[in-house]
């Protein structure tokens, strides 16, 4: 594979920590150029970050038509437009709430199928990996088409560092906007809240967490290690909260390198959303709960009993 683009997302201009398990994913393609394409932030501020995890080319996109910021379609137009312009093979992205309605704009835009959620690829093969069957295996799915669209689940793929000399360049796309759709609004989540499909630790709930008040115990215990809270579907449903935190089948898919589950009985569910985190920790009263057998650490305790103690010791630690 020659030329390999990497569609990067920006949060509050800076460049998410996710996008450099892209990049690693895509030298792991072999020898050719990595081609990173910005349609927000500063491709100059982010030079230093993307060229670190082995981006030869920070590409500031552009449309002459319109404003990308609130044209969703026209942001697909003027991707279109820069995989033609650059001769890219493949682009690669996040398989994030923006990172899913691009690329499934895109594909239409090109009439190219799209991979979404993957968890690894192999661009020479035109194979990409996916969980399957609510995560109970992994099928490698064969791909058509002259450039692959994938879009990778965050934090599937660990970043390595392999530091490049970077170049900067602008690419206006001779696209318009088709007006189908214009953004008027983005309501965005409280600053101190981490998306949990992009969180590198997730302290997650159960039913006995018993309020919503409780979540207290374990946001202070995420908020240590860098990380933050989720629940299971049966605390979402008790009222204790909201959807938005909800982790599994019917919630969101995660891949943190921590879970630890407090409470939590491990349901087939629940384990089809966050199997793919790299290190699972449980807390439950119950010796025989379902969790244990998919753990790799289990503690039989109560987690109002044990979260406090772990808090304590990672305040004398950190």
């Amino acid at each position: 594979m020659a030329k390999i683009g990497i569609l990067i997302e920006t949060e509050d201009g800076k460049v998410k920590d996710t996008n450099f398990g892209v990049l690693t994913a895509a030298r792991a393609q072999g020898e050719g150029t990595i081609v990173a394409l910005m349609l927000d932030g500063s491709a100059d501020g982010a030079k230093e970050a993307l060229g670190k995890y082995g981006a030869n080319k920070v590409v500031q996109v552009s449309a002459a038509g319109g404003d990308l910021s609130t044209r969703p379609d026209l942001k697909a137009r003027a991707l279109a437009a820069a995989i033609d312009n650059y001769g890219l093979g493949a682009l690669l992205g996040l398989a994030s709430a923006q990172g899913r309605d691009i690329f499934a704009r895109l594909a239409a835009s090109m009439d190219l199928p799209l991979a979404s959620d993957c968890m690894a690829v192999d661009l020479a093969a035109k194979t990409v990996k996916k969980s399957h069957f609510s995560g109970k295996t992994f099928a490698t799915v064969k791909m058509s088409g002259q450039v692959m669209l994938c879009a990778l689940r965050p934090n599937a793929i660990e970043a390595v560092e392999a530091s490049v000399d970077a170049a900067v360049e602008s690419f206006d796309a001779p696209v318009e906007d088709p007006g189908l759709v214009k953004v008027v609004d983005v309501k965005k989540e409280a600053a101190d809240t981490v998306d949990l499909t992009e969180a590198g630790v997730i302290v997650t709930g159960g039913r006995p967490i018993a309020s919503a008040d409780n979540y207290k115990i374990l946001a202070e215990c995420a908020r240590l290690l860098g990380g933050t809270i989720g629940a299971s579907r049966a605390a979402v449903d008790a009222g204790f909260a909201p959807h938005a935190m909800q982790v599994g089948q019917t919630g969101k898919t995660v891949s943190p390198r921590l879970y630890i589950g407090c409470g939590l009985s491990g349901s087939v569910q629940h384990f089809a959303g966050m199997k793919t985190s790299k290190v699972i920790v449980a807390f439950n009263t119950d010796k025989d709960a379902p969790i244990f057998e998919k753990c790799d650490y289990g503690f039989v305790g109560d987690l109002f009993d044990v979260v406090p103690v772990l808090t304590e010791v990672l305040k004398e630690k950190l």
